[in-house]
């Protein structure tokens, strides 16, 4: 049995820090959709376990791979789960604010998730994608959500609208860790009850939120790697842009545009400009 599954970037498109909490970690706001970029993780059930990578960023991983701490977790939680030989075909960069590594990681616990229909009812699936990391929860929901907490406490967005947009990554990665370490952020206020999500059922209304909550991370960002501030203005100065920011911890930037046609021209442009960068013209849209 082979089976596929796309492991879509995730775009922050805010991210408010509230503070830093008494375990280390970050208190988190942030709104969260998926882009039409992907990395594809397959499965052959019936073969033997193994990981192998391809793909234009494979290379780029270092370390142990998320995907086989996953394939332990599930190993553990049902040993009578299929999962067999997993092959990544790696085309999101790496450590680029995109949730790249805990996509992946969604994208298998899904496939295993198919290919084992029968046992599936009895895999806490929800508590292994959060000993993973943080943005593996909703990464294996695939939907646009508000996350909060260090971004494992998810309310899926009943509606958010699609839009046009191009990403931009300097191909230079950019650990999570030393953002935050740069921003010195001071202790989080004590947690109260999460309001109900934002109605954001159109593009300007939605604009209008992203513009007013932005993006915290972003200075500390382009601190460290000063090519966000030159990824960012890039991304502005095309004709069309209704709005540029950076995703998550960066370095990956993006900006909206009113018209398919209106990104696929920005991107071209800027492709050409900079061939050393990485661009893509995607929808943000949260639909699988």
């Amino acid at each position: 049995m082979r089976i596929g599954e796309p492991a879509r970037a995730k775009v922050n498109l805010t991210l408010s820090v509230l503070g830093r909490r008494a375990d280390g970690y970050h208190e988190l706001e942030s709104l969260v959709t998926f882009a039409g970029v992907s990395d594809v993780v397959t499965i052959e059930a019936e073969a033997d376990d193994r990981l192998t990578l391809s793909g234009t960023f494979a290379r780029d991983i270092g370390g142990e791979n998320l995907l086989t701490r996953t394939m332990a977790l599930l190993r553990d939680a049902e040993p009578r789960l299929r999962i067999g030989s997993v092959h990544l075909q790696k085309e999101v960069p790496v450590a680029a604010g995109l949730g790249g590594g805990s996509a992946d990681a969604a994208a298998l616990l899904r496939a295993v998730r198919r290919a084992n229909r029968e046992l599936a009812s009895g895999v806490p699936w929800l508590e292994i994608a959060a000993q993973l990391g943080a943005d593996v929860p909703v990464c294996l929901a695939d939907h646009p959500a508000v996350i909060r907490g260090k971004g494992e406490q998810m309310t899926p967005m009943p509606v958010l609208p699609a839009m046009h947009a191009v990403l931009v990554n300097p191909r230079l990665p950019l650990a999570t860790g030393s953002v935050f370490a740069a921003l010195r952020c001071g202790p989080a206020s004590p947690p109260v009850q999460a309001p109900a999500p934002p109605e954001l059922p159109d593009v300007p209304r939605l604009l209008c939120y992203m513009r007013a909550r932005g993006n915290d991370l972003e200075d500390a960002a382009a601190k460290l790697l000063p090519a966000i501030a030159e990824i960012k203005a890039s991304l502005a100065a095309q004709a069309g842009c209704l709005c540029a920011a950076m995703s998550g911890s960066g370095p990956t930037c993006f900006a909206v545009f009113p018209t398919r046609a209106d990104a696929r021209r920005s991107a071209t442009a800027i492709a050409a400009a900079r061939p050393d960068w990485w661009v893509e013209c995607t929808v943000l849209d949260g639909a699988p």
